[in-house]
């Protein structure tokens, strides 16, 4: 089932991270391959920390393509300071085609689920994580759920810096 416009905006609201460095976006993307892995999911996961491109992984039966989905995705997250999904859920709601709405190039924007930017209390959006592979939704619901385990402590790898 699609989430809601008001699902996915309190979702959001309740993934803000307490810190978020280059250790912690390490760990963020092993424990999504982690779990990947395990699943045998053929998919392609980054994390960025700013700018920068501290995590990808493509496991077996992704494809190159992935990585340019991961791309788009990210754009879309890093944008407008929110998930791909909610963004595609916002124009479905408005009855309008996400690139006609922002002229935005689909060569370089989609509004498909699976990137959802992390925020840090008191200082906004500091990077994002992207999964692209699975239907968005499903994408969106792992990225989602690592970022909850993470921010709730239960992640199998512990950050070497807080």
């Amino acid at each position: 089932m699609t989430p809601t416009l008001d699902e996915l905006r309190q979702e959001e609201d309740s993934l803000h991270l307490s810190h978020f460095d280059y250790a912690t976006a390490w760990e963020l993307g092993s424990s999504l391959r982690a779990k990947a892995v395990e699943a045998g999911l053929p998919v392609g996961i980054e994390v960025f920390h700013g700018s920068a491109p501290v995590f990808l992984s493509l496991l077996p039966g992704s494809t190159p393509d992935n990585v340019d989905w991961l791309r788009r995705k990210r754009a879309v997250a890093l944008r407008f300071h929110h998930s791909s999904l909610y963004m595609r859920r916002l124009c479905e709601a408005k009855g309008v085609e996400f690139a006609m709405r922002y002229h935005l190039p689909a060569s370089d924007f989609v509004a498909s689920g699976g990137a959802v930017p992390i925020t840090v209390r008191g200082s906004g959006v500091v990077g994002v994580v992207t999964v692209s592979g699975l239907p968005d939704t499903e994408d969106h619901a792992m990225v989602v759920a690592a970022l909850r385990a993470l921010n709730e402590g239960h992640s199998r790898i512990r950050p070497l810096v807080s």
